[in-house]
Formats: structure tokens, C-alpha cells, sequence
């Protein structure tokens, strides 16, 4: 049996005030109560989805319905994980803009984990993998060249020069998520916004999207954004307008999401998710008072 969305959020309200009952009788600093809240909803909530899975396999589910139920008790908890959180530690403008953008990522990635259509979620390469691939390509080019065998162990040489200046334990090519599907790797970040202090975070995405690239046709690199395109931002301008990524803005998204997956998750959220009105009154109260109630938006 599925249950209705206010039955999932009185559920983990359920837990969660029994959480909240127990770490109010210990002495820790309300930042680790915080913490431990947020923790102990989130494994309630991988308990509660391992039972709607086995649920769903005993009553041969379709995969839409199981997704449904997942997605429904995931944005409850995320309420309920709210709500406790503002309770341990008062919410303000930066920490609650930028949970809600964290929440964002997870929350999208459950189409893939239980997708509709037929994908394969997959690992990325490891750096030094790829290295040598790289390397032996090019090696084997050199070989290949008719020139005398001074000339090419002195390219081979100065080929070598910029390895030895790459942190090959530095490169990290994991990114949010890797599927395969149609016989292409599709290889994805998920962003909530670009800041001001995105310029780290772009040259990374930029240098993994280059590696990727390298490894062939079949190689693609897709940036989620959870807000709406900002042609004045020059972060997302440049990842944009770089040869390697494809970057989705808002509805965007959730199109090439659906286009991938087989789910509408835009029009299930405009169906289900009313953040107002399902959190409680006592949080409502805090977020409108503080002027926060604004980025309640996905």
C-alpha cells in the first residue's frame, strides 16, 4: 500500500519528535544537536525506502509508482529534517538558501536510482587510469611517425614534461553522477546557483570536462542548475559557452531529467510539493518573520 504525502510527513514527524525528545535531555552543543538530527531523519529515511523497495518487489510495483513513494516520503523527511533542524538551530538567510540548494541535488539524482527508462548507473574513471590512456595514445602516435628515433624519444620527452606537473591524486573525476544509456556515459553536476566565489569550483569543472573530452565521442558532460540562467553571472557564462559542457537552467532541466528518465519531476513537484503549507506552523512562523519563506522554491 502507498501512502498519501501528509501520511509520510506525520510519520517522520513521528521519529523525528522522538529524536528531538531524546537529545534535549543531553548536555551537547545545539550545533551537534543539529547534526545528530539531521543524521539520525536521514537513516530513518534509508530504512523507510528499503521497506517501500521491498514492498514494491512483492507486489510487482511499476517502477513509476515505486519512484512516486520514494519521492513522496523523501521531500517529507526533508520537511520534517527542517523543521527539527530550525528547532536545534535557528535557521538564517545564508544557512536556509543554502540547505534548501543542498537538498535540491538528492533529490533529483532518485530518478535515476529508480528510473522509469532504461539506464545504468555507473562509476567514473580513475585519474591514473585515464593518464595512462592518454599517454600510451600519444606514444603510440609518435612510434607511428616516420622520423628517426632521436626525434622521437625527444618528443616523447617534452611530451613527458607537463605529466610530471600534474597532481595525478589531486584530479578528482567523480562528479554527482555517472549513467550510462544508449551506449553514451553521461557524466553530471548538479548546481544549486553560482555565487561570487565560483571560480575554484569552475576551473575543476572546466579541467574534469577537458579529461573526459579527451576519452572520446562517446563522453558527456551535462551541469544541472537549479535557478534560472543568469547571463550576468560570468561563472555560468563561462561553463556555458566552453566546448565541453551542456548546462540546463531551471525547467530546462527537468525536461532533459524526464528526456533521460522517463519522469516529469517538474510537473510531480508542481502536483506535490507545497512547502508553505506542509511545514509546520511554529517553522512558517520563523521563515516569515525572518523573510525566508522566498526560497522555498525548486
Amino acid at each position: 500500500m502507498t501512502k498519501r504525502k501528509d501520511e509520510w510527513i506525520q510519520t517522520f514527524r513521528d521519529a523525528g519528535n522522538s529524536i528531538w525528545i531524546e537529545l534535549s535531555g543531553t548536555k551537547k552543543p545545539y550545533k551537534n544537536k543539529a547534526s545528530d538530527l539531521n543524521k539520525r531523519i536521514k537513516d530513518y529515511r534509508d530504512i523507510k525506502i528499503e521497506q517501500v523497495k521491498e514492498t514494491a518487489a512483492k507486489n510487482y510495483w511499476e517502477n513509476e509508482t515505486l519512484l512516486n513513494e520514494v519521492l513522496l516520503l523523501t521531500y517529507a523527511s526533508y520537511v520534517v529534517m527542517l523543521e527539527y533542524r530550525n528547532r536545534a538551530w535557528k535557521y538564517e538567510y545564508m544557512s536556509f538558501a543554502r540547505r534548501i540548494g543542498e537538498l535540491w541535488e538528492p533529490f533529483c539524482k532518485l530518478l535515476f536510482d529508480f528510473p522509469v527508462k532504461s539506464l545504468v548507473l555507473t562509476n567514473p574513471p580513475r585519474f591514473n587510469d585515464v593518464q595512462t590512456k592518454i599517454k600510451k595514445s600519444t606514444v603510440d602516435y609518435i612510434n607511428g611517425l616516420d622520423l628517426d628515433k632521436e626525434i622521437k624519444d625527444e618528443l616523447k620527452r617534452h611530451y613527458d614534461i607537463p605529466w610530471t606537473m600534474v597532481d595525478s591524486g589531486g584530479i578528482k573525476l567523480g562528479l554527482d553522477l555517472h549513467f550510462e544509456q544508449n551506449g553514451i556515459h553521461y557524466n553530471c553536476d548538479f548546481k544549486s546557483g553560482f555565487s561570487s566565489n565560483e571560480k575554484g569550483n569552475t576551473n575543476r569543472l572546466l579541467l574534469v570536462a577537458s579529461i573526459y573530452h579527451s576519452l572520446g565521442e562517446i563522453e558527456k558532460m551535462i551541469l544541472f542548475v537549479r535557478q534560472s540562467e543568469d547571463k550576468n553571472n560570468h561563472y555560468l557564462q563561462t561553463l556555458k559557452n566552453s566546448p565541453h559542457w551542456n548546462v540546463y537552467c531551471a525547467d530546462d532541466s527537468y525536461a532533459l531529467m524526464k528526456e533521460f528518465t522517463g519522469f516529469d519531476l517538474r510537473k510531480w513537484l508542481d502536483d506535490n510539493v507545497d512547502w508553505e503549507n506542509d511545514i509546520s506552523h511554529e517553522f512558517w512562523l520563523h521563515l516569515q518573520k525572518n523573510d525566508l519563506l522566498k526560497y522555498l522554491t525548486w
